[in-house]
């Protein structure tokens, strides 16, 4: 249990910058107790038990007062740089739009999914490079502090590409990459094992015709076979040049994790059956799912449910995804069926902080930083009503 103090209302707060949040119902790392928060220049300065409303007080009217979120993996981001097919929107307006709504969502820490490793030679379903340029672009937004909330950055590896080893060579230890994940999708195995899945996304997402589809099918399994090998290899190996968190993507088999633990995987993204989360689990990497899989009851590609890997404890991470509110709805879903609301937003707080070694954030204690939202339910409905980075709001 969490020792708190009996608070101190600064008598000097003119002299520093601080916000009081009484009558709160503040989450801390493992259990909810009614109190008060005093936040002082940006950092969490004390906690208090009780009621009690000090003059100049926040009032909290008995809302919950947890961590920001912290977000390990969501394609947002590509969603607001190309808003429909074939339409390429700015990168500075998207990146801003972006960041908007996700501190609209709740989310104080963004690890931004971007990928590395292109087709340029095929002329149906090949994509264009752009990891650098909205690299360089992010960091440098942030820099100028044009961004609410907080941005790093997480190449997403496609091995089964044309380009990967020049793309991951463009960044080095100056960028801190946070995340490099592994990614392999060649269909025929990890998501989509079932290729009518890969079919309806491909199809549906770029029209593509039949015979199309079939060709590109086969020029992807060439692809895969000729450089699949020395990708992966590349990928690992700069992993562990810049100090970055190496994940894996769709793990499927024991054998998978096997691989995975041996190049120093530590965080396993959606692992796409109960056997591989069982894996990680004994391979000590952790389990991160999707939030909408858990909300809407089952994968988009026929793999596992997160809520079955919930119910048997190999659930430890969620992410958003391709849904920003999912994440706080998910968690706060996890928090009913393990009746324990700590638990459940540690899972989009603590959790993801701890994988990412984010150890100033993620919890609210004395000393960390002021990352925190306040929500209620609202026929059930887990509702923002208010959003603060470092003690500033910003939602």
């Amino acid at each position: 249990m969490f020792k708190v103090p009996q608070m101190q209302v600064n008598r000097n707060a003119a002299m520093t910058k601080e916000t009081v949040f009484a009558n709160a119902q503040i989450v801390l790392a493992d259990e909810v107790i009614t109190g008060s928060l005093v936040v002082r220049d940006g950092m969490i300065a004390e906690i208090a038990q009780g009621a009690a409303v000090p003059l100049g007080a926040l009032d909290c009217d008995g809302d919950l007062l947890a961590p920001g979120l912290i977000e390990l993996h969501t394609d947002n981001l590509e969603r607001h740089i190309q808003p429909r097919p074939k339409v390429e929107w700015p990168h500075g307006p998207a990146i801003v739009a972006h960041d908007a709504e996700l501190a609209g969502c709740g989310v104080t820490t963004v690890f931004d999914a971007i990928r590395v490793g292109s087709i340029l030679t095929h002329t149906k379903g090949g994509y264009a490079k752009y990891a650098r340029s909205m690299a360089t672009e992010i960091l440098e937004m942030r820099a100028a502090g044009a961004l609410k909330i907080s941005h790093h950055l997480h190449l997403r590896a496609e091995t089964c590409s044309e380009t990967l080893i020049d793309e991951l060579a463009e960044f080095g230890c100056e960028d801190r990459i946070g995340i490099i994940s592994l990614m392999d999708h060649t269909p025929g195995q990890r998501q989509f094992r079932d290729i009518s899945k890969f079919e309806a996304y491909v199809r549906g997402k770029s029209g593509m015709a039949q015979d199309a589809f079939d060709e590109y099918c086969r020029y992807l399994e060439e692809l895969h076979a000729e450089l699949g090998q020395a990708h992966e290899a590349a990928t690992v190996a700069t992993a562990q040049k810049l100090g970055a968190l190496l994940a894996s993507h769709d793990d499927t088999t024991t054998e998978q994790v096997g691989i995975s633990a041996g190049y120093g995987v530590k965080l396993a993204e959606f692992p796409t059956t109960q056997e591989a989360a069982a894996a990680c689990h004994g391979a000590d990497i952790q389990v991160m799912m999707g939030a909408p899989n858990l909300i809407r009851g089952g994968s988009h590609s026929g793999n596992v449910a997160a809520a079955d890997l919930a119910q048997a404890d190999l659930l430890d991470v969620l992410s958003s995804d391709y849904v920003p509110a999912a994440l706080l709805t998910a968690a706060m879903q996890l928090a009913d069926l393990w009746d324990d609301t700590a638990r459940g937003l540690a899972t989009v707080t603590a959790a993801p902080a701890r994988a990412t070694g984010l150890t100033d954030r993620g919890v609210i204690a004395p000393g960390l930083r002021a990352d925190l939202i306040r929500l209620r339910r609202i026929a059930g409905i887990a509702t923002l009503r208010g959003v603060w980075v470092s003690g500033a709001r910003v939602g």
